[in-house]
């Protein structure tokens, strides 16, 4: 489906993206945005400091005060000349970057949110959804995707298999540990503690379908700078989630309680303090052989709170844009050639070794 704006806007990855490529364009806007996230952050001046070049300790000041107002207006007057579908793709790998669901979002994401900034960024959302190179935003699961192993090709690895079992081992481990948080977890949202933020099973065969750019769109990144991907196909059925509705009606159809393991994290990044509930991923594998997250349904869904009822909601966390994750043993590894890829360090560009 091709979006509309507000579904582009209506979340946080989304917002981010919008305001990353607007700074891209403009550097005024970047200054801008740059002390309007300094101010909106929620550790500014502790987590976040600001340092004079050169100096030691002493911290640095605007050199003069700026309004989301003000920043509106230069958004306003924006130039869209040189947007390009490289310039989309590294706002997009910086939205993905900043996406965190254990502790409060960064000021950029505030500013983001801020209504008068929201709407400002209206337009770059529309430059964006009418650039012809970026239109597998919104397009389903491809044929042809790619597994990822964060190692070089000197040690190849063979593709994850036993779905069935990884899924029920997944499942049993969510509901002890659900257990086991009611008992030791104080019931208070502000407490300090912290856990299992992610809300589909690790283990489990995961695919992308646009190589080199999944290599950089990872949240929670470790920095690798080595990878190896591996040619997959696989057929079945494909649930696709294009937007957050999607995420909502999967766990309408099959939730699964995480309120004790999640409720502190979740807290932080949405700042919403209620029941929460994931998909039970291993009776979801009844009815699907694959689910795919479109960048739509990323940019409009990631970490922001989804109403599923009037008591209950849900987050999707810890998984990447356009990636499919594999829920029984329907995908191969295709008779392409494994591909090296290297870069000198985190945010450079991805070369694929000769």
């Amino acid at each position: 489906m091709t979006p509309n704006v507000d579904v582009f806007l209506r979340g946080p990855r989304g917002r981010r993206l919008c305001l990353e490529l607007a700074m891209q364009l403009d550097p005024e806007v970047k200054t801008a945005a740059f002390w309007l996230g300094y101010k909106l952050d929620s550790g500014p001046g502790t987590s976040r400091v600001l340092l004079n070049a050169g100096d030691s300790g002493e911290t640095a000041t605007p050199a003069s005060a700026v309004s989301p107002e003000q920043l509106a207006a230069r958004l306003a007057a924006l130039d869209f000349i040189d947007l390009d579908g490289e310039l989309v793709q590294a706002a997009l790998e910086r939205s993905v970057d900043a996406a965190r669901y254990w502790q409060e979002p960064d000021g950029e994401d505030v500013l983001a949110d801020l209504p008068t900034v929201t709407a400002a960024l209206w337009p770059v959302a529309e430059q964006v959804m009418a650039l012809p190179d970026i239109q597998w935003f919104w397009q389903p699961r491809r044929v042809e995707q790619w597994a990822i192993d964060w190692r070089s090709s000197n040690a190849p690895a063979p593709l994850t298999k036993n779905p069935r079992q990884i899924l029920a081992e997944w499942a049993r481990d969510e509901r002890a540990g659900e257990l086991r948080a009611v008992r030791e977890r104080p019931g208070d949202p502000r407490a300090n503690w912290s856990g299992n933020w992610w809300s589909v099973p690790q283990g489990l065969l995961r695919t992308v379908g646009q190589v080199p750019a999944a290599l950089s769109l990872v949240e929670d990144s470790l920095g690798w700078e080595r990878a190896t991907t591996i040619p997959v196909r696989g057929a079945g059925r494909t649930l696709e989630i294009g937007t957050a509705d999607d995420w909502i009606s999967l766990c309408r159809r099959f939730p699964l309680e995480v309120t004790a393991s999640r409720r502190h994290d979740w807290f932080r990044v949405t700042g919403r303090h209620g029941r929460w509930v994931i998909p039970d991923w291993e009776q979801v594998a009844g009815e699907w052989d694959a689910a795919h997250l479109s960048v739509l349904g990323y940019l409009n869904g990631a970490t922001r709170p989804l109403r599923v009822d009037a008591e209950t909601a849900t987050v999707i966390a810890g998984w990447a844009p356009d990636s499919t994750i594999w829920l029984t043993d329907v995908a191969h590894e295709s008779d392409g050639p494994r591909q090296a890829w290297h870069r000198a360090s985190h945010g450079d560009p991805w070369t694929l070794a000769p």
